[in-house]
Order: C-alpha cells, then sequence, then structure tokens
C-alpha cells in the first residue's frame, strides 16, 4: 500500500498525524511524506516536519493521496498552480483520494471532489460547494475512491475507517487497538451543537479571516 501525504508550510500538524500514526501501523504500508522540496516545514504550531520526498520523487501512482488542512495558508495554496498540478496528476492516478480537515478545499480546487460527497471542518463546510463537492455533515465521508475527514481530530477516525473500508473492519480495530483510541473527551464541546452558540460565534470570529464562514 503506498500511500502519499502531502505537507506544506501553515498546516496543522494533527491533520497529518492522526491518519498517519494510524496507517504507520497498517501492516504493508509505504508511506511518504511529500512537498515540492525536502526542506523542513513549519507548521501552524511552531513545529516543523520534514519531507522524504519532493514532488518530483513521490509515487506516480500511490494507492492513497492524502492532503492535511489548516487555516490562512491553506486557502492561499489554493492559487498555487504547482500545487494543484501535482494534485492533479497523482490524483488521475490514485486509487484514493482524501484529505481532513480543509485539505478537502484543496482536493476541490484541483478538482477532485466534483460530484462526490464530501466533509471538511464545520467553519469551511459551505465552501465544499463552490467546488461542486455535495457537503455532508459526518465525521467522514467515504464515496467511491474519495475520503473525507472533518476537522483536526477527526483525522484518526478517518484513518481507521479507511483501514476498515480498503482491508476490513478486523484491520482496523487491530491497529485501534494498538493505538489505545479510546476517546473520552473531557467536556462536550466539539461541534458547534454541543458547544452552543456562544462558544460557536468566538470560534467563527476567530477564523473569519481564515475561511468565508
Amino acid at each position: 500500500m503506498n500511500i502519499t501525504m502531502m505537507v506544506y508550510p501553515g498546516m496543522t500538524p494533527l491533520d497529518l498525524m492522526g491518519p498517519l500514526q494510524a496507517w504507520s501501523l497498517w501492516p504493508g504500508t509505504n508511506i511518504q511524506i511529500v512537498w515540492k522540496d525536502t526542506n523542513p516545514v513549519m507548521t501552524d504550531t511552531g513545529m516543523a516536519l520534514v519531507p522524504t520526498h519532493s514532488f518530483a520523487d513521490a509515487f506516480d501512482a500511490p494507492d492513497i493521496l492524502f492532503v492535511p488542512g489548516g487555516a490562512t495558508p491553506t486557502i492561499a495554496l489554493m492559487e498555487d498552480e504547482e500545487v494543484l498540478e501535482f494534485l492533479r496528476q497523482r490524483g488521475s492516478k490514485a486509487a484514493w483520494k482524501t484529505s481532513v480537515c480543509t485539505g478537502a478545499l484543496l482536493l476541490g480546487a484541483a478538482g477532485l471532489l466534483t460530484g462526490f460527497r464530501a466533509t471538511t471542518h464545520w467553519v469551511a463546510h459551505a465552501m465544499l460547494e463552490s467546488f461542486g463537492a455535495i457537503p455532508v455533515k459526518s465525521r467522514w465521508v467515504i464515496d467511491g475512491d474519495r475520503a473525507t475527514g472533518g476537522g483536526v481530530t477527526a483525522g484518526i477516525d478517518f484513518g481507521l475507517a479507511l483501514i476498515a473500508e480498503i482491508d476490513g473492519e478486523d484491520v482496523a480495530k487491530t491497529v485501534q487497538l494498538a493505538m489505545e483510541y479510546d476517546p473520552q473527551p473531557p467536556f462536550l464541546a466539539g461541534t458547534p451543537e454541543q458547544a452552543g452558540a456562544e462558544l460557536t460565534e468566538q470560534v467563527i470570529k476567530g477564523f473569519s479571516g481564515d475561511v468565508a464562514v
């Protein structure tokens, strides 16, 4: 299973780390972390990631092409033709085109979500329609050969769900157990419905300069 996971400056690292950790425990995987070059990439947490391969050296036809999300840098990348062409080229040959969080906007900008059901971070959800995608409010969505995850922490759920889709539930459950993935959040505030109007408005204001909400 050859997996290409794109990184870029300003991305949110947990978007990547959730599925990366799950897929690294998936037997038979060969994972590449790719960007335009192999210089360290600074994330929005102040932590740098080091790509293992450049665009030029990435798998030509990966089994899974994956894109993480972020805030303002992700929106800016939607205008980067080198990135979009990489996604189009690899996406045309990849068995699966996938994303977590606002990585779905990059897939959409590359024309890879037209006509497909998809999800993303709730703040950016409405933007999916502008790419011809069909927005679905869900922790993850699998539609044909497209798989998308919701915001940030949904990456683990998305990663396990895709393992199950490709390799069966038993394999996915084994990976889940190996990760001791038994989420018990201290608060029920992970969605607008749970958090309520006041907290939701605070988060929207925080993102207002990043995405159209």
